[in-house]
């Protein structure tokens, strides 16, 4: 018998006697010892299921908060991965559209990671990507900001209603961050120490902009910046044909 039976069976007993009561029938005090003995193991039993419930549930939303954490984060770096710039950047564009301002989205890379790699062992690589990824992700300002992990050891970060000038603030601010971790790097062609390359895509947005036109762009002008000689920034400027 279930507990809801169990429950409507002991109110029914109790309900049954007290009609026989009115009914003139003498008060059987063992018969209400027993129903209330009865409903009191049944109170015991609603409250250990009803203790169970509540922590299977809590169980369940810490599970689910966590299961979301993970789909927006990266899992060696802590910050955000590229799943939540995939979704995020196009909603920030279509904020700005309305009242046309300025984006700037930064490509990241960290200089000869491969020979990192090579020479210091996969787990100084890991301990290199997360102390980058931190330092990037510390010197990102203003509401509406953020840095994700691109993937391998390359980064982006956007940088909502920030023009040129504001993009190449960042970019300076981003270099001298990494450079100050001072993570010796004995293969590098340009410092004995870990440093990174920027390429940045700047624009005004418009019902035009897609997020794509900002990535491609700002993949482009980080190009320039390993071709011009690494650790440094290239701003390029998303340009449009009058409507």
């Amino acid at each position: 018998m279930d507990l809801f039976k169990r429950e409507q069976h002991i109110y029914d007993e109790a309900a049954a006697h007290l009609k026989e009561i009115q009914d003139g029938a003498p008060c059987c005090a063992k018969k209400f010892a027993q129903l209330t003995e009865g409903y009191g193991k049944l109170l015991r039993q609603f409250r250990r299921l009803t203790k169970l419930s509540d922590k299977t549930a809590g169980n369940l939303n810490t599970h689910k908060i966590d299961l979301h954490h993970q789909s927006r984060h990266d899992a060696l770096t802590g910050i955000y991965n590229r799943r939540f710039m995939e979704e995020t950047l196009p909603g920030y564009i279509a904020s700005l559209a309305d009242s046309n301002g300025g984006l700037s989205v930064l490509m990241i890379d960290i200089d000869f990671f491969k020979k990192y790699n090579d020479t210091y062992g996969h787990g100084m690589g890991d301990d290199c990507l997360k102390a980058v990824a931190n330092a990037i992700a510390g010197g990102i300002r203003g509401d509406g900001s953020f840095a994700a992990r691109y993937g391998g050891e390359e980064f982006i970060v956007v940088l909502s209603d920030t023009e040129a000038e504001g993009a190449q603030l960042a970019a300076e601010r981003l270099l001298e961050r990494v450079q100050k971790l001072r993570i010796p790097h004995a293969k590098s062609d340009v410092a004995s120490f870990v440093t990174v390359s920027i390429g940045i895509a700047a624009g005004i947005v418009d019902n035009r902009s897609d997020a794509n036109d900002f990535i491609k762009l700002a993949d482009e002008a980080l190009y320039i910046s390993k071709q011009r000689g690494r650790n440094r920034f290239t701003r390029l400027n998303l340009q449009r044909d009058p409507q």
